[in-house]
């Protein structure tokens, strides 16, 4: 309690010295005046104005060869016509003229001339001017502008090493933890990623029990590298690290090394390095680390930014130079590690490289759990069938969906969060917002319905086709009409089954051109789609009957630079392959819808009834499908059991969905 009651002292700040120093020239100047400004006047005038009468008082400043006069109101309104009230005599002011003399002995002959006239007979004082006002005026406008200079160089600077401003820009800006410091994440809250995290608590025992591992002649990894795509926790990594570890933590971004000034990043590599020295044992984690890492160019023209590669080469030296770093190791996360320099990436710098990939169908549920902590939901939620339904789906994905469930029960005014709020979340994230008041012609609605029951029909007859969840004709987003499935996760693909995708993508473009008479751009999503698969499958995966086991892809993404590694001729001959992938599963859709046009005429007039059909709708078409996953079991079995609560089925995102556009 006594601590809460103390004062706090207020912080130093610079600007309190500049405020000072403006205050004490300002009033220095208006104590030093005197009751107003005089104007001053040549010899002449000023011996005709004296000559006038009503000069009150003249002041003679004999070491300036100076004097003042002191004029009567009648007087100075007469003299100084066009002089502002306050001037004239108003307030305590007064109107004055001042003019050079040749010298005081010369000055008092004409005062006593003057006296005699009787044009004056006022005091006379004689006084030694001060030239402080004069050193304010020439001084004090420098004054102003060197604090302004600071001011400015302080602000280009960020702040960065606190009141130094300019003179610790050099500085390095990472931030501190410690075991003092209230750290919220451990790897409890990192859900999934058991291989990643394995490796990790593996290095924070490193630095906890250096000995365990040392006695037996091991040396401490000097870094590791997080890598791995968008949101699937590599930061959330490091900052259980820093809960975890007993040991000081420093974190920074790659973009906090690259400042407008040259030099500065070296500086800042040195000097995250020399505290990290002063700290040891400790941790230091770099984010983004491809800010600054990326791969040197061989010409100054293609190198890229100069500050950048000096600050790579420092970075370079200091993790691995002649200098030692006992007890420092160096964590960096990136999604890029292809563009990262080879330097960078050798043994001894980044000892270990640590995938952190999406997470799988386990993963996937513990982060569910992670995230459904804070969220109020009730018995219809399963985690498994979540789980199930969001393949491809980062950790931060996750966090969005529940999060969006969470706000659509809010807006629905419900007291918990159902199942069918989770299932609108997914759809809204990845297809987007539905659009019922696009205004869509009854030609265009019956295109749209054609076409997606022609995706529906032939996926539901292929063996590798995924599982459908539901077709609507509802504009989301761009699309003006979706075929939601649920991909199958497998880790390899047959040749068979990237067909049978091809063979589906083309069905929308087979069933408007079959039953509609017509073609339109509602397939250019699906074009797209069948023809990069089809490229793949002939450049990469040597699926082809003409070029087989041939494989032009290149992981590094350097070997072939801006050329073609192969000739015009072999160009022809992959054309030509890509196009008979493309024709014969066009085909092959053709004769498909051929053999079940009757149900899909049933499905496609069901899509313009009720706008949105599931997978039961299609099944009381077709029959139960020939080829039953394991997936659509669970969700068959699913929809038996929930269906009747919501009066809405499953649905679940795709990757991939089919979409429409225009």
């Amino acid at each position: 309690m006594a601590s809460n009651n103390q004062r706090k002292t207020p912080k130093f700040n610079i600007f309190w010295m500049y405020g000072i120093m403006i205050l004490f020239l300002v009033t220095f100047y208006y104590l030093n005046q005197d009751g107003g400004m005089a104007q001053e006047v040549k010899w002449t005038q000023f011996e005709s104005i004296v000559n006038k009468g009503g000069v009150k008082s003249i002041t003679v400043y004999s070491n300036k060869n100076q004097a003042e006069a002191v004029l009567s109101d009648s007087l100075a309104k007469v003299v100084f016509k066009d002089l502002p009230a306050p001037a004239l005599g108003g307030g305590q002011s007064q109107a004055k003229i001042s003019t050079h003399i040749p010298s005081a002995d010369k000055f008092d002959e004409k005062i006593e001339q003057w006296n005699k006239d009787g044009v004056f007979n006022g005091e006379v004082d004689y006084k030694q001017a001060s030239d402080l006002s004069m050193i304010f005026w020439t001084f004090g406008p420098i004054v102003l502008l060197v604090a302004l200079w600071f001011f400015l160089l302080r602000r280009m600077g960020g702040g960065a090493g606190g009141a130094g401003g300019i003179f610790n820009v050099g500085k390095s800006k990472a931030r501190l933890f410690d075991k003092d410091n209230d750290s919220k994440v451990t790897f409890q809250d990192v859900a999934g990623l058991a291989e990643a995290k394995v490796e990790i608590a593996e290095i924070v025992d490193f630095l906890k029990n250096p000995k365990h591992y040392t006695e037996l002649g091991g040396k401490i990894p000097k870094g590791a590298l997080l890598v791995g795509p968008p949101g699937t926790g590599k930061t959330l990594l490091a900052k259980a690290v820093a809960g975890e570890a007993d040991v000081p933590f420093f974190s920074m971004s790659g973009s906090d090394f690259v400042e407008m000034f040259v030099g500065v990043g070296a500086s800042r590599v040195r000097d995250l390095f020399r505290q990290a020295k002063e700290k040891a044992p400790c941790i230091v984690f770099i984010d983004e680390i491809d800010a600054v890492g990326r791969a040197r160019g061989n010409k100054a023209s293609m190198g890229g930014n100069d500050e950048r590669e000096s600050t790579l080469n420092q970075l370079l030296t200091e993790m691995d130079g002649f200098g030692t770093n006992s007890g420092v190791i160096i964590l960096a996360a990136t999604n890029r590690a292809d563009i990262l320099d080879k330097a960078l990436l050798r043994a001894g710098r980044f000892d270990r490289q640590i995938y952190v990939e999406l997470p799988e169908l386990s993963d996937r549920k513990e982060i569910f759990q992670v995230h459904l902590r804070n969220v109020k939901t009730d018995g219809s939620v399963d985690l498994d069938l979540l789980s199930r339904q969001t393949p491809g789906f980062s950790g931060a994905d996750i966090a969005n969906v529940c999060n969006e469930a969470a706000l659509i029960a809010a807006r629905h005014k419900k007291q918990a969060v159902q199942r069918q709020d989770f299932m609108d979340a997914i759809d809204r994230i990845v297809g987007g917002l539905e659009k019922r008041s696009k205004v869509i012609t009854d030609e265009e609605r019956r295109s749209i319905a054609v076409h997606e029951a022609g995706h529906a029909t032939v996926s539901w007859h292929l063996r590798y086709g995924d599982p459908l969840i539901k077709v609507t004709i509802v504009p989301r987003g761009k699309a003006l009409g979706a075929a939601w499935y649920m991909p199958e996760e497998r880790q390899i693909e047959p040749k068979q089954a990237l067909l049978d995708k091809i063979c589906s993508l083309m069905a929308g473009r087979v069933a408007e051109d079959m039953f509609l008479g017509f073609i339109d751009t509602g397939a250019l999503n699906d074009l797209e789609r069948a023809t990069k698969i089809a490229y793949a499958m002939v450049t990469y995966y040597g699926m082809s009957d003409k070029l087989p086991n041939i494989s032009y892809y290149d992981t590094s993404g350097e070997a072939y630079g801006f050329t073609k590694p192969y000739s015009e001729t072999r160009a022809q001959s992959i054309d030509e392959e890509v196009q008979a992938i493309i024709d014969s599963q066009y085909e092959r859709a053709r004769q498909l819808l051929a053999q079940y046009q009757e149900g899909h005429h049933a499905l496609a007039d069901l899509l313009q009834q009720r706008e949105v059909i599931y997978t039961e709708d299609v099944e009381r078409i077709f029959g139960p499908r020939k080829w039953q996953s394991r997936t659509e079991a669970m969700l068959k079995q699913a929809n038996e059991q929930g269906g009747e609560d919501d009066g809405a089925n499953v649905t679940v995102t795709p990757p991939p969905f089919e979409q429409q556009d225009n």
